[in-house]
């Protein structure tokens, strides 16, 4: 009785051990808000459904074909598939095994010439087998599993959030560039006038031909930036639809580009300290370290022995005429583990450790880099703003400054190279505008990814 209670002692001592409770938490001490001295609100950009953050119509038709088609998502999707079928697997692990046999033999046996001897048997059997680990591997397999298996998840959102951002971000790119392709061309069929009216006074012998041949270089300045601006809408136009998985198709984006410099001047970055909660990025590096703690949890475990049960009935006979009354029974338990090892299994545990300390400064270091990329967002967006309107207020003096310059050149006022100087201020201001423009664009939706929105199901559209 004293050695059955030491014994029962010594178990429930190993059950009480933790491999994990001496493994470092995360040191995450967060700032109160993205920008010192920053105004923060409850309100988050990031809350609000891409579909509804996202106005344009025809952005938001191909951000969803992007979620439909996109063989990166698709992929995983069907990697959560994958890591779900293995957690089910180490769910049912609790389960016992169950096999069965059925099966004859017939053996012949003549021994130092003794007259051979028949020895027939026929067998139909089940077998029971259940597995037990003192430190409970099996539970730590789950944990690690259901971890994996929500990373994967979170992996997917995060995937999602991307392409919903890259989506939008190329189709800017794209709309910028038609818009400066409008420019140039517009720029163009105005300098073809010019170059007309230039050619006529010319030949009419009202101005030199050093004016005619100015406005030539002029024309053809501009021309030459068609082919190459067409090029970059060609690129752009095929980058999205790789996105949305198909093939080149110029007719993605048919209609004509329209710019709004309506963006809203007070955008809403929310509170930090719930920045963790949207970020699908920031989830998946918290549940790859849970499952690497349950791997230590695991490989700690695996160090103490297994008890193994096994229950086997069925029957067992030499003829078949008497088969069902001959059953049979076989019970075994055992307690089976590793004596000596030579430290393999210790250094495996320290292995494990290493690798969660490794996933603790993963998680650590996206979680700063978060925070990071949200501060940067915040001050990208609003110096582009700054820029966006000075760039305004130098093309509306530009475009002043032509008509002031046309009406003086045509008073006789003003040589023809400062009209020119004017006209080509004004088309390097129009693409500085669109640019800016772009940018802002770029820049809002930057931000509206890296405070955590764009990956939302689109069910509720």
């Amino acid at each position: 009785m004293r050695i059955k209670i030491l014994a029962i002692i010594a178990i429930l001592s190993l059950i009480s051990c933790s491999g994990v409770k001496n493994l470092r938490k995360p040191n995450l001490d967060m700032p109160e808000t993205y920008i010192p001295a920053m105004e923060t609100d409850s309100a988050c950009i990031a809350d609000i459904d891409w579909w509804e953050f996202y106005t344009d119509s025809t952005l938001c038709s191909l951000i969803k074909r992007t979620l439909d088609n996109n063989r990166d998502l698709l992929k995983a999707a069907a990697k959560i598939e994958e890591v779900r079928n293995i957690y089910g697997m180490d769910r049912l692990n609790y389960l016992p095994e169950i096999s069965g046999i059925a099966g004859t033999n017939h053996e012949t046996n003549r021994y130092n010439g003794i007259a051979t001897t028949k020895d027939p048997e026929y067998d139909l059997k089940m077998t029971i087998g259940w597995e037990i680990n003192l430190l409970g591997a099996m539970s730590w397999a789950q944990k690690g599993s259901l971890a994996r298996y929500k990373a994967t998840i979170d992996d997917y959102h995060a995937m999602r959030m991307a392409l919903v951002a890259e989506t939008a971000s190329a189709y800017f790119r794209l709309m910028a560039l038609r818009n400066e392709l409008a420019i140039v061309r517009q720029t163009l069929a105005t300098r073809d006038e010019s170059l007309n009216q230039a050619r006529i006074r010319f030949e009419g012998g009202l101005t030199s031909e050093t004016v005619y041949q100015q406005a030539k270089v002029e024309y053809a300045s501009t021309a030459a930036l068609v082919p190459n601006l067409e090029q970059q809408v060609k690129a752009a136009n095929n980058a999205i639809t790789l996105l949305i998985g198909e093939f080149p198709n110029d007719s993605i984006c048919s209609g004509q580009p329209i710019w709004s410099d309506n963006i809203q001047d007070n955008i809403p970055v929310g509170i930090s300290s719930t920045l963790l909660e949207r970020r699908p990025d920031i989830s998946a590096a918290e549940h790859r370290l849970a499952a690497a703690m349950a791997d230590v949890g695991l490989s700690y475990a695996n160090q103490f022995p297994n008890i193994r049960l096994s229950f086997t009935p069925g029957w067992e006979n030499e003829s078949l005429s008497h088969f069902l009354a001959s059953p049979f029974t076989y019970v075994i338990g055992n307690i089976a583990g590793t004596i000596f090892d030579f430290g393999r299994k210790k250094r495996k545990y320290k292995a494990a450790i290493a690798v969660y300390d490794q996933a603790r400064n993963d998680y650590e270091k996206i979680v700063i880099n978060a925070f990071t990329e949200v501060n940067t967002a915040i001050e990208t967006l609003n110096k582009v703003k700054e820029n966006r309107k000075l760039k305004a207020e130098l093309c509306e003096a530009s475009r002043k400054y032509v008509h002031l310059a046309q009406l003086q050149y045509r008073g006789g006022s003003l040589n023809y190279i400062d009209v020119l100087d004017a006209q080509r201020k004004y088309f390097e201001a129009q693409i500085s505008v669109s640019n800016a423009l772009r940018d802002e664009y770029l820049a809002l939706t930057n931000l509206y990814k890296v405070l955590g929105g764009g990956w939302n199901v689109i069910s509720e559209q």
